[in-house]
């Protein structure tokens, strides 16, 4: 009898709300707001990812968010000194390490473990140590699933991007052959030990067979439900992603 087929679990990404506050300057839309909303609305938990050059949520956020918030927040960063001090200042639920590069407009790529075991060994101890759980943003690949294994990551979370991608532009071929290989890696991944998580460009047509993978505990979406709440509001907008999480794991 498996013990992963439970309620899965929906994070939801406020990054885009604090993307257009700043595009306009001020203090709103606040992404504080937004993360009440969503909880309110039942997230299960709240991602945000503070980036080195600060383009959408910036420090304060995460001050109110560890004031505010009720249910886990998912604090997104890349493996720098600096990043690593404010995760251990505030010490949230759990810390996703991330690759990081000024130009890309989102993450492009999950990160590159197995080339940089000792250095992210040495990492995220200190953060396991303050009572953070460690996740590993992470591309389907044996390689990489099992370097983020043997350096200390209880949690990693498959970069579903190329799946989605290869779904909008029509390319079936490949959006099968990575959705296979996002199965195959979930069921390598729970067989070591480890939490597995996804996310990155799932919307409502993407979502279904990811959802439907007994070894995902949580997705985290963020982009598309932001944009979908402009015309429904989030709390429908959410509603609708939990019923296609819902149908797909029944």
């Amino acid at each position: 009898m498996t013990d992963y087929a439970g309620r899965l679990r929906l994070g939801v990404n406020i990054d885009h709300v604090a993307t257009l506050r700043n595009a306009r300057g001020g203090d709103l839309p606040d992404p504080v707001r937004a993360a009440q909303l969503a909880e309110e609305a039942g997230a299960d938990g709240i991602t945000a990812h503070l980036r080195e050059d600060r383009r959408h949520i910036i420090d304060s956020d995460i001050d109110r968010l560890m004031e505010t918030l009720r249910v886990p927040l998912n604090f997104e960063m890349a493996a720098t000194e600096e990043m690593q001090k404010i995760a251990l200042r505030h010490k949230p639920h759990a810390v996703c390490i991330v690759p990081e590069k000024r130009e890309e407009r989102t993450t492009e790529g999950g990160l590159e473990v197995a080339r940089e075991e000792n250095k992210l060994a040495g990492y995220i101890a200190p953060l396991r140590e303050a009572g953070c759980r460690v996740s590993i943003f992470i591309g389907a690949d044996e390689r990489q699933i099992t370097a983020a294994h043997r350096i200390g990551a209880q949690v990693i979370e498959l970069h579903t991007g190329a799946y989605c991608d290869a779904h909008a532009e029509g390319d079936f071929e490949t959006r099968d052959r990575e959705l296979e290989m996002m199965r195959e890696m979930s069921a390598y991944a729970h067989s070591l030990g480890l939490e597995v998580h996804a996310g990155h460009g799932l919307n409502y047509d993407t979502v279904t067979p990811v959802a439907a993978f007994p070894e995902v505990v949580e997705l985290n979406i963020g982009h598309f439900l932001i944009g979908e709440s402009v015309f429904r509001g989030l709390g429908p907008a959410m509603a609708e992603m939990r019923r296609l999480m819902d149908d797909a794991r029944a």
